[in-house]
């Protein structure tokens, strides 16, 4: 049963119940359940968690310090493990140079190919260069007309000035006759005397012969001569007819261009690579952009003067700067320094920013505020080197990290000039394979890029190409990696694109595109929802994927909450009933048909029909006077979009993977209303206008980034319920005998707090050549704080008690405190009632991150007039808590405001008034406003792939249908 199974026995990890599963080897099992049902205890925490301990285990004392020590997780016995690999949802990193090139790995073997089987080129005049052994060149010449008249020549001087008296006599003691002048043939015995100060071209003449075979070895003599003369170039001219000009052939031995006199290095990988300084453009070091100042972020409000401080990064004037820099410019370019900067005439707006004068002002040593320009009061043409010039001067020349964080924030990062945003040196840029060079084909989507490598012509056959035997495997490699990924759903990304501004699931599927690649048989993958923002139109790609990681022959473990996902599961194991100590329980286990049969499983109920989230009866009224309408948005891939969204609302954002949602919403909408409300330091995606703002307030973006990145931030903390439960315990009348204050509470200063793990609960102890392993502290065990403080109890709990219940738990606890408790029951509202107030930031997945930001925002005070922008809040939740999100969703907008979500789920979608389809495809296929409209509307338009899906789920569709 072992060989055919894997049996897990006993697991009690969080809150798991002692359970026992049984999941067949070589099937794709699904995992499902309410959100905090215990899925990802059962799969991560002890099947995945068993199986990385196993394999750590069985490795050298030496190679586990570089591993990690694993601890046992809690469950009796697991059998049938195999090596268990994960891919999850955690993001690539914050590394500028990584590149979705570089994680998949693709660019490592692009970088191969363009070194072995690449064509170099002149990067000043683009002709491609050869380098070409004397044997090689003899053959070209061999292939000329039989009999044609040759004249070998050594080209000692290429346009250069000078008398090259020297030359002449050191030529003619080698024995040669003749050279060739600036075109005339003279004799070596009687040269010239040459002008100096004119530029000269010098070939000395080695040979004189004519094309036949008989006369190779000749031939190549001469070739080697004057390749060795002329330092490995040749001049081979060719009498074709009487009469006729000669053609004159210029043959290299070397990468070089014989024009151009420029000398090329032996290609090598690394040349192509932005991460060495072999290949990385020399002005933005490989980054491929440079940090410039912006005009935007460096003025603040235009109703404001330059004397009040419009200038962020100088604030209010003082000193030099206000006493003869900005007099001398008011008095040279005639404006009054009171005047507010949106009052001051364009020309002068534009003079100040970018510069007067014919050249910058001198540079003073100083760092004081604009100290830049000389005395422009004395002159009547002004010399000032402009705001902009100045800020970035000062970021530059400054030698304090505090003042270039400071001034940082008035920049933006831009393509680099030199690169074009390639990150690569012209000469490497200027290397070619079928045309392109590595900087364009990184530039194209990843469909694209595959196309292009299968066109790519590999010699064979008389048919002229790249070598099979070099370019052959590597092209091999490149289009299987590009098709993986295209399989996954990620025709739309491109190879350059920065892995830092994918998403958790974009980045996920890169790691699963990568496994697919390595084959690996009898292996454990576990995956954590693969489908998160993918489309459903590509969810098929995903789950042939998955199943081809199946028939490999290895077992397929996916926590999901996708319908199509678990109905197409061999296996499928449901956990509940509930969240939290409610869960933790198998409820249903076995093929999809069987569990569809459980009446117990709430999952099942949602599956077979019996339980459903309705559609509204009522779609709300879309008012054609109450709308922000977005003009001409043509960021990234937008073309030229106008964009309404209606106000009072629930509108929900749509359409396949890359067409531009987040792009428009986010990059554009959200730093535009910002930007507008805050003063954020922000610059908004490119586009015209945008209208309609005076009907809101205020905008809230609630996205899936964590809510903290230490221990420490907890949702007590972060949602700030832990500030009143601290005021509560102060008030205890222990507290109050001993003269404590709210301070006391906290694990962050000194006081209440355990100062022997300074109110971490945990102690690092430091292994040597073992790692370090964390261990609750002996002093506190974990409660964080010492002894004094957990005396003050409330209602028999010390603060460490408090801060280990349930949101659910707490609610009871704390019902008759108007304060905590509103926080609570917020928290319960978006399905969050299982998680622990004082749980770590760093242990809550993407989308309970978001949900406690949601929490936070709706506790407080809304004005009615609110703008809420959510970016896939359905992320981990099961259909029963995406019931539950609704209905607090809704409410919010009954209350007036308006819900603007980025959303893949149909049963959102199928919920909104207005729906905005983007499309109709992903990257430069896509950027465009496919359907507008109730998601009625939206359902009937043939183009929209959204409408396609969400047809069969209206009422008021199929009662159309059926009539």
């Amino acid at each position: 049963m072992a060989e055919e199974a894997l049996i897990v026995r006993g697991a009690r990890a969080h809150n798991l119940k002692n359970v026992d599963v049984t999941i067949p080897r070589d099937k794709l099992t699904v995992i499902t359940g309410l959100s905090g049902s215990g899925k990802s205890s059962l799969a991560f925490d002890t099947i995945y968690a068993e199986g990385q301990r196993r394999y750590v285990e069985s490795l050298s004392a030496y190679a586990r310090q570089f591993l990690g020590l694993m601890e046992k997780p809690d469950v009796d016995v697991i059998e049938g493990l195999s090596p268990a690999i994960s891919i999850e949802q955690k993001n690539t990193g914050n590394n500028p140079r990584s590149t979705v090139g570089t994680v998949t790995e693709i660019y490592d073997y692009l970088r191969l190919l363009y070194a072995r089987a690449g064509t170099p080129h002149c990067p000043n005049c683009g002709r491609a260069v050869q380098r070409q052994s004397p044997v090689q060149i003899a053959e070209t010449v061999l292939t000329w007309e039989e009999g044609t008249r040759l004249e070998i020549r050594a080209p000692l001087v290429q346009g250069r000035k000078g008398e090259f008296r020297e030359l002449f006599e050191g030529a003619r003691k080698q024995g040669f006759v003749r050279a060739v002048v600036d075109g005339e043939l003279i004799e070596l015995a009687d040269p010239p005397k040459l002008n100096k100060r004119q530029n000269h071209s010098i070939s000395v003449v080695v040979d004189r012969l004519v094309v036949r075979a008989e006369d190779r070895g000749r031939l190549t003599d001469s070739l080697e001569t004057a390749l060795r003369l002329a330092d490995g170039l040749v001049e081979v001219v060719e009498y074709s007819a009487e009469g006729a000009q000669p053609d004159v052939h210029l043959f290299s031995e070397r990468y070089g261009c014989p024009v151009c006199g420029i000398s090329l290095p032996e290609l090598e990988p690394r040349q192509f690579s932005f991460n060495s300084p072999f290949g990385a453009c020399p002005s933005c070091g490989g980054l491929g952009t440079r940090k410039e100042v912006s005009a935007q972020l460096v003025l603040g409000d235009p109703s404001i003067s330059i004397l009040e401080g419009v200038v962020l990064p100088w604030g209010e004037p003082d000193g030099y700067l206000k006493k003869v820099i900005l007099p001398g410019l008011a008095k040279a370019l005639d404006f009054n320094l009171n005047t507010e900067w949106g009052k001051l005439p364009a020309r002068v707006q534009h003079a100040l920013l970018h510069g007067a004068g014919d050249a910058p002002a001198p540079a003073r040593k100083t760092a004081a505020k604009g100290r830049t320009a000389a005395k422009a009061a004395t002159t009547t043409e002004v010399q000032w080197e402009g705001i902009l010039r100045n800020v970035q001067r000062r970021y530059e020349e400054t030698s304090s990290d505090a003042i270039r964080m400071e001034l940082e924030e008035y920049m933006v990062a831009t393509p680099c000039s030199s690169c074009a945003g390639r990150r690569l040196k012209p000469e490497s840029l200027a290397v070619t394979v079928n045309g392109f060079n590595i900087g364009e084909v990184v530039e194209q989507s990843i469909s694209a890029a595959r196309d292009f490598f299968a066109s790519v012509p590999v010699r064979g056959d008389g048919r002229p190409g790249l070598d099979p035997e070099i370019a052959g495997p590597i092209l091999k490699e490149v289009r299987e990696r590009l098709s993986f990924l295209v399989d996954v759903g990620l025709d739309y990304l491109t190879l350059n694109r920065s892995a830092e501004s994918l998403s958790g699931g974009e980045a996920q599927r890169i790691r699963l595109a990568t496994q697919i690649g390595s084959r690996l048989v009898g292996v454990l993958y576990i995956l954590d929802e693969p489908s998160i923002g993918l489309h459903q139109r590509d969810n098929g790609r995903l789950l042939a994927t998955l199943k081809q990681l199946r028939d490999l022959g290895n077992t397929v473990i996916v926590v999901e909450h996708d319908e199509e996902t678990m109905r197409e599961a061999d296996h499928l194991i449901d956990l509940g009933p509930g969240a939290g100590k409610h869960g933790g329980e198998v409820i249903a286990a076995g093929t999809v048909k069987e569990v569809l049969r459980n009446p117990k499983s709430v999952t099942a109920q949602y599956l077979n029909g019996k339980r459903e989230i309705p559609v509204r009866p009522e779609r709300r009224p879309r008012d054609a006077q109450r709308v922000i309408r977005v003009e001409n948005a043509r960021e990234h891939n937008l073309r030229g979009v106008d964009f309404e969204i209606p106000l009072g609302c629930f509108v929900s954002v749509t359409g396949v993977s890359g067409s531009g949602k987040s792009t428009l919403v986010e990059d554009i909408l959200h730093r535009a209303l910002a930007r507008h409300f805050y003063r954020a330091r922000t610059i908004p995606g490119v586009h015209d206008r945008i209208v309609g703002l005076e009907h809101i307030d205020k905008v809230i973006d609630i996205d899936q980034s964590p809510i903290g990145r230490t221990p420490r931030s907890n949702p007590a903390t972060y949602t700030g319920l832990f500030t009143p439960i601290r005021e509560l315990f102060a008030e205890m009348p222990e507290a109050k005998i001993r003269g404590y204050g709210p301070g006391r509470f906290s694990f962050n200063v000194k006081g209440g707090r355990c100062e022997a793990c300074q109110g971490d609960g945990l102690v690092k102890i430091e292994m040597h050549f073992l790692p370090d392993v964390f261990v609750p502290c002996d002093v506190c065990k974990g409660k964080r704080f010492n002894r004094e403080t957990l005396e003050v109890r409330f209602r028999g709990l010390s603060i460490a008690d408090v801060l280990d219940l349930t949101v659910e738990d707490a609610c009871g606890i704390f019902e008759n405190q108007p304060r905590i408790a509103q926080k609570l029951e917020t928290l319960r509202d978006v399905g969050l009632g299982y998680i622990h107030l004082g749980q770590s930031a760093t242990t809550l997945s993407g989308g309970e991150a978001q949900r406690v930001k949601l929490a936070t925002e709706l506790s407080k005070r809304d004005t009615g007039r609110t703008l809420y922008i959510l970016d896939e809040p359905t992320t981990g939740l099961h259909f029963e808590d995406v019931r539950l999100l609704l209905d607090v969703l809704h409410r919010l907008v009954d209350r007036g405001n308006t819900v603007l979500v980025i959303e893949h789920s149909l049963d959102v979608i199928k919920t909104a008034d207005w729906v905005i389809d983007l499309g109709p495809e992903g990257g430069t296929r896509g950027g465009q406003i496919v359907a507008a409209g109730t998601p009625e509307t939206v359902a009937q338009i043939d183009a929209s792939h959204t409408g396609h899906y969400l047809r069969p789920l209206l009422p008021a569709l199929r009662k159309r249908k059926a009539g």
